[in-house]
């Protein structure tokens, strides 16, 4: 108990500093921001009254000193009201986050699970059998690994797309159809998630396979590998229970930052394949100078960073107990 609330407060802490930080951006951008986006707001219909102060506080721009506008932008944070966004306007920020989260959820989260899962698969057996031929696949994954995301994912675009047409060249879903849990949309989705999911699990199942495979070789070299294979254990038991539990212990924790990373999306990825997902409304967001919109993704993005980070950790300290010892 006294582990998990010490690690309570320090990311309670790290939590109240992102947030400071993200009051202060505005404070450091040349200009008024404010008359910025009013200005944007009114190319698009006109803008209602009190929307001006209503911004300004959403910034953290209000009126008062400084301790008041501070407390105002805290409480706008724990109710979740970011203000309306420039790009999408007259749309709440809220209605957009909505929007966008469950695709990159449900793409990226899938598609970095699957990644994980089978780089540590593979890097589990190829350590296990040095010499193999699987052993042999490392520097080709270590390439995919190198290939930087947009070309791989124009490849994919191209073969997939236009040469073989087999699969839709971009978009989430088939606009004619109605979003909903129906058959024809879900398929839909799905269709259209195959080459953004394809793009991430080759360019980052290389990266997680080599490093368990040298993990698990230089576990391997480990006293008690040798002594329970000494003990006549199973070669099965001694590769999980005693090689792969100790050489994942890494990889699990550069899991978490992958984990706390989806829901920005993935930022080429969903430009290329015009994915509605995180990483394409960021793109919108900085595209149009949306500063509400700007700042509710990154408080987002480093809120799911800390709590990804967190749970890592309740699970590093139950995989190895020495993480809970105090110093």
């Amino acid at each position: 108990m006294r582990y998990v609330l010490r690690k309570l407060g320090f990311y309670a802490v790290a939590a109240w500093m992102a947030v400071t930080v993200n009051f202060f951006l505005p404070r450091l951008i040349p200009g008024d921001p404010v008359q910025l986006m009013l200005t944007r707001m009114a190319q698009s219909g006109p803008v209602e009254s009190g929307q001006e102060e209503a911004l300004a506080s959403m910034l953290g721009l209000g009126h008062g000193n400084i301790a008041v506008q501070y407390w105002d932008y805290l409480g706008s944070v724990v109710h979740l009201d970011f203000g309306l966004s420039v790009t999408y306007f007259p749309s709440p920020v809220t209605d957009v986050l909505s929007d966008a989260l469950p695709w990159t959820l449900v793409l990226v989260g899938a598609a970095t699970l699957i990644s994980f899962v089978l780089g540590l698969t593979l890097g589990t057996l190829a350590g296990w059998r040095r010499g193999s031929w699987l052993d042999s696949l490392v520097p080709s994954t270590t390439f995919l690994a190198a290939v930087p995301y947009f070309w791989l994912a124009l490849l994919l675009l191209y073969l997939f797309g236009q040469v073989w047409g087999v699969l839709p060249l971009g978009g989430g879903y088939d606009e004619t159809l109605d979003m909903g849990f129906n058959g024809d949309f879900l398929s839909s989705a799905v269709e259209h998630a195959v080459l953004p999911a394809a793009t991430i699990v080759l360019s980052s199942v290389g990266g997680w396979m080599l490093g368990m495979r040298n993990m698990m070789v230089s576990t391997l070299a480990e006293d008690y590998v040798t002594a329970a294979e000494a003990k006549g254990l199973r070669p099965r038991t001694v590769m999980v229970g005693y090689a792969a539990r100790n050489a994942v212990l890494p990889s699990v924790a550069g899991f978490a930052i992958s984990l706390g990373f989806i829901v920005s999306g993935s930022l080429v990825m969903e430009i290329v394949f015009s994915y509605p997902g995180m990483g394409f409304t960021l793109l919108q967001a900085v595209e149009n100078t949306d500063y509400p919109l700007m700042q509710a993704v990154f408080l987002v993005i480093t809120f799911a960073v800390l709590a990804a980070n967190f749970l890592v950790d309740l699970v590093y300290g139950f995989v190895d107990p020495r993480t809970r010892q105090a110093r």
